[in-house]
C-alpha cells in the first residue's frame, strides 16, 4: 500500500496559512520576508567577507547598533544607507528592481 504525503511545498503552506497572493494578510506577511531577507542578506555578505558588526559599521560610517538592528530586521534602512553599506562596508554594488 502507498502512503500518501502530506508533505507541502512552501507555496502551498504559504497560501493555506496566509491566503492566496492579493489579501491582505498574505501582503503583510510578504512585506515582513522581504524585511527579513534584506537583513539576512547583508549579514550572509558581511560574514563571507569576514567582517564584525562594529568593523562594517566603521566602513560605512555608522555604528554596531544600526547593523545589528538592520541584520535581526528591528530597523528598516534606508536606500541611501543601504548603499553605504553594501558600497563602502562590503566593496560591493547595489541593484535594485521593480517586478510587476
Amino acid at each position: 500500500m502507498k502512503q500518501k504525503s502530506n508533505t507541502k511545498t512552501l507555496d502551498q503552506f504559504v497560501d493555506e496559512q496566509y491566503g492566496k497572493k492579493g489579501i491582505a494578510k498574505r501582503d503583510q506577511f510578504e512585506e515582513g520576508y522581504e524585511a527579513f531577507k534584506l537583513g539576512f542578506l547583508i549579514q550572509q555578505a558581511r560574514l563571507e567577507k569576514g567582517l564584525t558588526q562594529e568593523e562594517l559599521a566603521q566602513k560605512c560610517g555608522t555604528n554596531k547598533g544600526y547593523i545589528s538592528k538592520i541584520e535581526n530586521n528591528i530597523k528598516e534602512v534606508r536606500i541611501s544607507t543601504l548603499q553605504k553599506i553594501v558600497e563602502l562596508g562590503l566593496g560591493g554594488h547595489l541593484e535594485l528592481s521593480i517586478k510587476l
